[in-house]
């Protein structure tokens, strides 16, 4: 009978496990979603990247080199992407973070940005995205942006 019952528990353990990276591998699956519409200059996909809510912000410099908060309205985001020449926005990540609890998550992902093939700027991403009728969308979308201090400058 204990020799069932460690079975049992070693297995759900392995279904547990299993479930979590489903949940990561599809919530990843949004944020590459965005940056493919982003490259391929597709807004209508880029649209099914977000929540009718969403919030877009960045984190950049006053004046005086402080941080200063700029609000981004999404669909203006999207229309501009979308009126882009195809490959000219080429935001390549790396995921250092991505946690689930339930319908939340979380993903920070440091980038490169690069325009028509030329390095422009680097910073990070922090998503907040959550899962709606069996979608995961982003809910909350905040960066920064700068040109100095880039680990990476290369294409």
């Amino acid at each position: 009978m204990k020799r069932i019952i460690f079975i049992a528990l070693l297995l759900s353990g392995f279904a547990v496990g299993a479930f979590a990276q489903s949940s990561v591998d599809s919530v990843k699956k949004v944020i590459n979603t965005l940056f493919t519409a982003m490259k391929t200059s597709d807004g209508v996909l880029l649209a099914t990247c977000f929540s009718d809510s969403a919030i877009m912000q960045t984190i950049a410099k006053d004046r005086t080199g402080g941080a200063l908060i700029r609000n981004e309205i999404v669909g203006d985001f999207i229309k501009q992407v979308a009126g882009l020449p195809k490959g000219a926005a080429d935001e390549r990540i790396k995921y250092d973070v991505v946690k689930v609890d339930g319908p939340l998550a979380i993903v920070w992902t440091p980038y490169q940005f690069y325009y028509n093939g030329q390095f422009s700027h680097c910073g990070a991403n922090s998503f907040q995205l959550v899962r709606l009728n069996g979608s995961w969308k982003i809910q909350y979308l905040i960066d920064t942006r700068r040109k100095e201090g880039c680990l990476e400058k290369k294409q």
